[in-house]
């Protein structure tokens, strides 16, 4: 039985009907002409959603993709060091002092996940220094996703893949050069290293990596570029924080601070979220919300999936790709 017809089957109240039609009206939004953004809060990448993320890249289901620094850089992490990443399934039950000796193995934890500083993190730095350095030397400015696929492309990574890189998204979306958003990025390992290095003195002009202002007018030029009435965005959410919140208020800001008229709503909206509705919190917020804030019409299809993300994207996604 394929994937497709064993949730249709199964499926069919509560969450598990929120499944089905967030991803039933993913594929009707692509089908009548639309695009889709794919926001990525969390720790995805390290969750391994590249898996089925890259194939949705592939296939064309994803046209703009939204994420934090740390998704960004854990994509690449996972490609060139997975044989030295650790599982810890009892992380519910470690003491304080089994906690530091991870740190002193260095192996910085993520839920039940350790990702190995020197095979990972630091490999990963001396890559993409030289990258800023150059661009630096150069008196040239790149966004951070860019550096990332500068040395995706370069091929000096190569060797070093410890995955199928058809299974790395970052990877699939540089060759696609696909656009990616990363608000934020200054809060993510790499971006930490990279402040670092101009504290040194290593890299002379902070702005050689560009800014996150940069990104929303970037992305107020491609939304109005590529949204019409014909072929709407739509946004698919997966967390909520900054990956989603950033993205989705480029609509209000080309209607209430450029005063343009005729922009399109986001024409579609699903959030997966295990975070539950409460007092002021954006990741809890039902997406009728975002209606009083110019994001959504009261006619735009919205979908909320209360679960686990790492259970939930790959399955809508199985949809979508008719797996």
């Amino acid at each position: 039985m394929k994937i497709t017809e064993f949730l249709k089957h199964n499926y069919r109240h509560f969450n598990a009907a929120a499944l089905i039609d967030a991803a039933e009206g993913y594929k009707t939004h692509l089908n009548e002409g639309g695009k889709m953004m794919v926001t990525l809060a969390g720790a995805m990448s390290t969750a391994e959603l590249g898996i089925s993320l890259a194939e949705m890249i592939r296939q064309d289901k994803v046209q703009i993709i939204s994420c934090t620094g740390a998704n960004l850089e854990e994509d690449v992490f996972n490609l060139v060091a997975h044989d030295y990443y650790e599982r810890v399934p009892n992380y519910r039950e470690l003491t304080p002092d089994q906690e530091q000796e991870l740190l002193e193995r260095h192996m910085n934890r993520v839920t039940d996940t350790c990702i190995p500083e020197m095979e990972a993190m630091r490999r990963i730095e001396n890559v993409i220094l030289e990258e800023w350095v150059k661009a630096d030397q150069a008196g040239k400015s790149y966004f951070p996703h860019e550096f990332f696929y500068k040395i995706l492309l370069s091929g000096k990574l190569d060797a070093s893949f410890q995955i199928d890189p058809k299974n790395s998204w970052l990877l699939e979306a540089a060759k696609r050069n696909l656009p990616i958003i990363v608000p934020g990025w200054e809060d993510s390992t790499l971006g930490n290293m990279y402040a670092g290095h101009v504290i040194s003195g290593d890299v002379k002009n902070v702005h050689t990596v560009r800014s996150g202002i940069e990104y929303m007018m970037f992305l107020a030029e491609w939304y109005t570029v590529n949204a019409t009435e014909e072929s709407k965005v739509g946004f698919f959410q997966i967390g909520g924080g900054i990956a989603g919140d950033f993205p989705i208020c480029v609509v209000p800001m080309l209607h209430q601070d450029l005063q343009r008229n005729n922009v399109p709503l986001w024409g579609y909206f699903c959030q997966i979220s295990d975070s539950t509705t409460s007092y002021g919190s954006y990741s809890g917020a039902v997406p009728n919300e975002k209606i009083t804030w110019g994001k959504l019409g009261k006619e735009t299809p919205k979908y909320i999936i209360e679960s686990d993300a790492t259970i939930v994207a790959p399955l809508v996604f199985a949809i979508v790709l008719d797996q």
